[in-house]
């Protein structure tokens, strides 16, 4: 019985890859908005039904395996080494997310992607949902870490407050810095045309972005921050 399971999961597994591989590769050759559902499935030699059922969005097909960074800075913030204060697992985690961004967008297939959901008005809106999607989860995740005893060093004299900004301005930062300049982190304009002299020069700059955001926050917040115990 567990075998008959396990093939269907597999099966399952590899219909969606299909479906999604397929579809990204239309996506790229068309444009989005010039791609059906009933083109992709017409491509994938697959019933129109069966597109719907693992996707249920042309959106969440295209977004398919490329958004890990909604949940990931507030894990960064949850799975911080004991001891750690929030902010800095948080610093540490975009500084690395930017670098795999332009890491990324150094290979045609991440330069496809960034072209398309540029060229797409409903790729971008369904972007920026996910953007506050992200900027909602790492806002609980900090309001857990200063004020459900998890080990947070010290914490802002009104954390509520201190976590909702924080998750807007440093995630607002975010967007600058990889999606709304695609094209300079690829290296296209203004960086180095060597990827890894790119991925130093970018990093540099959001580490200095996320250092002052957390002096800001620091000296800005009333009472600055306290300790904890």
């Amino acid at each position: 019985m567990s075998e008959v399971i396990d093939r269907r999961a597999r099966k399952k597994a590899q219909t969606r890859t299909l479906i999604r591989e397929t579809a990204q590769a239309l996506f790229a050759e068309r444009g989005f908005e010039a791609v059906t559902i009933a083109d992709i499935a017409a491509a994938a030699d697959v019933a129109v039904q069966t597109v719907f059922n693992h996707f249920p969005t042309k959106e969440d097909l295209f977004f398919d395996g490329h958004t890990p960074w909604v949940e990931a800075p507030a894990d960064a913030v949850r799975t911080r080494a004991p001891g750690t204060p929030p902010l800095e697992a948080l610093h540490a985690y975009l500084v690395e997310r930017v670098a795999a961004h332009v890491r990324q967008l150094s290979t045609p297939e991440g330069r496809a992607f960034a072209a398309t959901l540029e060229a797409s008005p409903a790729l971008r809106a369904r972007e920026r949902e996910l953007h506050h999607q992200a900027v909602t989860r790492l806002a609980d995740a900090l309001m857990e870490a200063w004020t459900g005893g998890g080990g947070a060093p010290t914490v802002p004299a009104d954390p509520h407050t201190a976590a909702s900004v924080t998750a807007a301005i440093w995630l607002a930062a975010v967007r600058t810095l990889i999606v709304q300049h695609r094209g300079v982190l690829s290296g296209s304009t203004g960086l180095p045309a060597d990827t890894e002299e790119g991925v130093a020069l970018a990093c540099s700059v959001a580490d200095q972005v996320f250092t002052g955001l957390g002096s800001a926050l620091t000296s800005s917040t009333p009472g600055g921050l306290r300790p904890t115990g």
